[in-house]
C-alpha cells in the first residue's frame, strides 16, 4: 500500500473526502515528525510506539573502491509494533 492507497482507504473508512483524508495524514505525518525531531515519543496505545534513537559513528569500507569511509554518529527513527497490532497482523482470520 502506498501513500495514495491508504488514503483512499482512510476516505472509505471516515466518511471523509480524498482531499480531507490527505490533509488528516500529512498532519499526522508532520506531527510526528515534529515530535521526533523536538527528540519525543509519539505513544499510540495499542498501536504502537515511533522513537529515536542514537547510532553511534563507525567505520565502513566502500565496495567500490575498498577504502575506509567514517559513517558519523546520528539518529535513527524507530517504530515499534503495539500489543494490539500484533495480534491483529498474527490473527488467523
Amino acid at each position: 500500500m502506498n501513500k495514495s492507497d491508504l488514503i483512499d482507504s482512510m476516505s472509505d473508512i471516515s466518511g471523509l473526502t480524498k482531499i480531507d483524508a490527505a490533509k488528516a495524514l500529512d498532519a499526522f505525518i508532520a506531527s510526528v515528525e515534529n515530535t521526533l525531531k523536538s527528540g519525543h515519543d509519539v505513544r499510540l496505545v495499542g498501536f504502537g510506539i515511533f522513537t529515536t534513537s542514537k547510532r553511534a559513528a563507525t567505520t565502513a569500507i566502500n565496495p567500490r573502491t575498498r577504502q575506509e569511509i567514517k559513517v558519523p554518529a546520528r539518529k535513527v527513527a524507530k517504530f515499534k509494533a503495539g500489543k494490539t497490532l500484533q495480534d491483529i497482523v498474527n490473527s488467523k482470520k
